[in-house]
C-alpha cells in the first residue's frame, strides 16, 4: 500500500495563501483609493498630520498620566509646551533670516569674487546664468537710492541764451505710482497667505487634542469597525501600528533634534554667521527624506562663500554636514530604529514619491509614518498582505528557497554566496536542517509533480553534492569524546534525494566521531547491498528518506533489514516531517525503527542514545570485517 504524500507548509519560504481581490475588482478599488485620497486631500492632510503628532506626543502624555496629572491636565500641558516650542522655533528662524538679509550688502565684493574666479566663458548658457546670478546678488546688495531731484535752472545762463535757437528738451519720464494702500488694505492683502497656514495649523492642533483625549474610544470604535470576530488581529494591529509608529517618531525627532544641534555648532566652530538658525533649519529639513540635508546645507555653503575670503571654510561646512549625515545614516540611526520602521530603502523611496505626487510637500514629509501604516496593515489584514510583501524590509524569499530559485537557475555562484551568508551565523547541522534539506524538499516536491526538467535536476543534484564535499573542510572538526566500536551505515531509501541527504547525515557523525559509511544509489538495489553488508552486533543503520514519498519506501527497506537484521538498531531519518513521530512509526507495523528522526541533530542524537549502553557497559567488540559493497561507498 503506497503511503499518502506529506503536505509541508512552507512558512520560512515566504509562501504564503490568503483571498485576494479579483484582478477588475483590485484595479477598481485601487484606483479609487488613489482617487480619494487625492480629491479629498484639503482634509485628509491635516488630519494625516495630527495623527503623526498624536503618535509622537503619546508617550508624553501617558508619562505625566503616571505622575498622577489626569487626562485632561496631560494633554493641554503636553499641547501647551508643544505649541510654545514651534512659536519658539518659529520666531528663531524669522528673526535669524532678518538679520542675515540685513547683512547681505557687506558680502557682496566676495560674492562677486567667487563668481569671478570661475572664469566662464564670455558667451554661452554658463555666461548667461552667471549673468542672471549676479543681477540677483545686485540687487538683493545694492541698497534702494531715492531718486535725484530735478537741477534747478541757473539765471545767468538764462539770460545771455534768450537769443540762442530753442533746443528741444528730453522728453520727461512717466512713472505709474500706485495709490497708497492703507494697513487694513496691506492686512487684507496679507490675508489669505498668512491665515491659511495658521488655519490648516489650527485644524491640526484641534484633531490632534481631540485624538489625545479620546484615544481609548477611537481605538474601541475601529475595534468594533473591524468586528469582534477579528478583535485579535485587530488589537495586534493596533498595537504594532501605534507602538510602531510613535517609537519611531520619537527616534528620529530626537535623532533629527541631536543632528541640527551638532551641525549648528560645528557652524559655530567654522565662524558661519547665525549657527543657531542652520541648526534648527537642519533639523527641520532632516525630517524629509533623501533631500532635507542636501537642501539645508546649501545655505550655509552659500553664505559661507559670501562671508570668507577663501574656499576652507565652506569646504568645511560641505565635511560637516557630509560627515554627520554619514555617520547618522549609516550607524546611528539602524541601530536606534531597528525593527521600529520596518521599511525596505527602495519602498521608502518610492513611497516618498507617490505621496509628493499626491499631496505635495506635506506628502514628502508625511511618507514614512503613512508607509508604516501601510506595511503594518499588510502584516496583519491578509487582504492587504501585497502590502507588506512590497514594502516591508523583511526577505520576501528565505535562504531555503532563494537556493532552490537559482539552483532552478543554474546559478552556481549565487547559491554559494547564499550558503556562505547562512554560514555565518548557523553551524553546519543547522545549514543542513534549516537551509538545505528544505531546499531539497522543495526540488522533490515539483520533480514528483514533472516539473523539473532532467538538465536542472542532473545541476541540482550535483551542486549540493560538490557543497558537501566541500563543507568537509570548511569548518575544523571539534574536539569529541570516545565513540564506541561500532559502525554507522547511512543508506538512502529510495531515489538521489535520499542518497543527498543521507550524505549529509554521514558527513555529520563522521565529524563527531562515529565510524560512518554513506551508500550511493548508482544502480544498486537495496537487496543487494543487504546481501553484501555484514553488519555486527553493535552497528547502527540510518535510513535517509526525504518527503514527499518518504514513508513507503523507508518502510520497505526497515522491513528488508528486520527479516535480514533482527538484533540490527534503525534509525529512519524523515527530514522535515512536522507530524507526531509516534503515530508516524505505527505506519511501520511489526517493522518498527527503534527511533524515528527529523532532522540531522536529532538523528545524531537518537544514534548516541542507541550506542550509549554499549559504551558503557558492554566489553570492546573486536573489529569485524569492512563490509563488502556491490555500490561504492562514500566516507563523508
Amino acid at each position: 500500500m503506497r503511503a499518502m504524500p506529506i503536505k509541508h507548509d512552507l512558512p520560512a519560504a515566504g509562501i504564503a495563501t490568503s483571498p485576494k481581490l479579483g484582478g477588475g475588482a483590485g484595479t477598481i478599488v485601487l484606483f479609487g483609493t488613489i482617487a480619494a485620497l487625492y480629491f479629498a486631500r484639503e482634509i485628509l492632510v491635516p488630519f494625516a498630520f495630527a495623527l503623526t503628532v498624536t503618535f509622537i506626543l503619546t508617550p508624553v502624555v501617558a508619562f505625566l498620566q503616571r505622575l498622577h496629572i489626569g487626562r485632561i491636565g496631560s494633554v493641554f500641558v503636553t499641547a501647551l509646551v508643544s505649541i510654545a516650542v514651534a512659536g519658539g522655533i518659529g520666531w528663531i528662524i524669522v528673526n535669524q533670516f532678518v538679520d542675515v538679509a540685513n547683512q547681505l550688502p557687506l558680502y557682496s565684493q566676495n560674492i562677486k569674487a567667487k563668481i569671478d574666479a570661475f572664469h566662464l566663458p564670455a558667451t554661452g548658457q554658463l555666461s548667461h546664468a552667471s549673468k542672471s546670478v549676479q543681477d540677483v546678488v545686485r540687487e538683493l546688495t545694492s541698497p534702494v537710492a531715492p531718486p535725484a531731484p530735478p537741477a534747478p535752472p541757473q539765471h545767468g545762463q538764462s539770460r545771455k541764451q534768450t537769443n540762442a535757437p530753442a533746443v528741444p528738451a528730453p522728453p520727461t519720464p512717466v512713472s505709474v505710482v500706485p495709490p497708497a494702500v492703507s494697513g487694513w488694505a496691506k492686512l487684507r492683502n496679507l490675508g489669505p497667505s498668512i491665515l491659511a497656514p495658521l488655519g490648516q495649523a489650527g485644524i491640526v492642533v484641534i484633531f490632534a487634542v481631540f485624538m489625545l483625549l479620546k484615544r481609548e474610544d477611537l481605538r474601541n470604535r475601529l475595534l468594533r469597525l473591524a468586528g469582534l470576530g477579528q478583535l485579535n488581529r485587530s488589537t495586534q494591529a493596533l498595537d504594532d501600528a501605534s507602538g510602531r509608529v510613535s517609537r519611531y517618531m520619537l527616534a528620529q525627532f530626537l535623532v533629527n533634534a541631536s543632528f541640527g544641534a551638532l551641525f549648528g555648532f560645528g557652524v559655530f566652530l567654522i565662524g558661519v554667521p547665525s549657527p543657531a538658525l542652520w541648526g534648527v533649519v537642519a533639523g527641520l529639513l532632516r525630517i524629509v527624506p533623501y533631500v532635507g540635508t542636501p537642501v539645508s546645507a546649501i545655505f550655509p555653503i552659500a553664505l559661507s562663500l559670501a562671508v570668507f575670503d577663501g574656499w576652507l571654510q565652506p569646504l568645511l561646512v560641505f565635511l560637516l554636514v557630509a560627515g554627520l549625515e554619514l555617520i547618522v545614516g549609516n550607524f546611528v540611526e539602524p541601530w536606534l530604529y531597528g525593527s521600529y520602521v520596518g521599511i525596505s530603502s527602495l519602498a521608502l523611496l518610492v513611497s516618498a514619491v507617490f505621496w509628493t505626487v499626491l499631496w505635495g510637500p506635506a506628502g514628502l514629509i508625511l511618507s514614512t509614518p503613512l508607509t508604516v501604516c501601510l506595511v503594518v496593515l499588510g502584516r496583519h489584514i491578509p487582504q492587504f498582505s501585497f502590502l507588506h510583501i512590497l514594502l516591508g524590509d523583511e526577505p520576501v524569499l528565505a535562504a531555503e528557497a532563494q537556493i532552490y530559485q537559482r539552483l532552478l537557475a543554474m546559478d552556481q555562484l549565487e547559491v554559494q554566496t547564499i550558503v556562505g551568508r547562512a554560514l555565518k551565523d548557523k553551524s553546519l547541522v543547522e545549514l543542513y536542517d534549516s537551509v538545505l534539506i528544505p531546499a531539497l524538499n522543495m526540488a522533490e516536491q515539483d520533480r514528483h509533480k514533472g516539473a523539473i526538467d532532467t538538465a536542472r535536476e542532473e545541476f541540482l543534484f550535483l551542486s549540493i553534492h560538490e557543497m558537501i564535499v566541500e563543507f568537509s573542510e570548511y569548518q575544523p572538526l571539534p574536539d569529541v569524546a570516545e565513540r564506541p566500536n561500532a559502525r554507522i551505515l547511512c543508506l538512502p531509501a529510495h531515489d538521489r534525494a535520499d542518497e543527498v541527504t543521507g550524505a549529509m547525515l554521514a558527513q555529520i557523525l563522521d565529524r563527531n566521531g562515529f565510524a560512518t559509511l554513506s551508500f550511493s544509489i548508482d544502480g544498486s538495489s537495496p537487496n543487494e547491498w543487504l546481501a553484501l553488508i555484514e553488519a555486527g552486533p553493535s552497528d547502527v543503520v540510518c535510513i535517509s528518506a526525504l518527503p514527499p514519498y518518504a514513508f513507503a519506501p523507508a518502510r520497505d527497506m526497515c522491513k528488508q533489514i528486520r527479516e535480514r537484521f533482527p538484533k540490527l538498531k534503525v534509525v529512519v531519518c524523515v527530514w522535515g516531517f512536522s507530524g507526531d513521530t509516534t503515530k508516524a512509526k505505527a505506519r511501520f507495523d511489526r517493522t518498527q525503527p527503534d527511533r524515528l528522526s527529523t532532522s540531522i541533530a536529532e538523528a545524531v542524537q537518537h544514534v548516541e542514545e542507541l550506542l550509549q549502553p554499549m559504551h558503557t557497559d558492554a566489553p570492546e567488540a573486536p573489529e569485524s570485517s569492512p563490509p563488502s559493497l556491490a555500490a561504492p561507498a562514500n566516507r563523508a
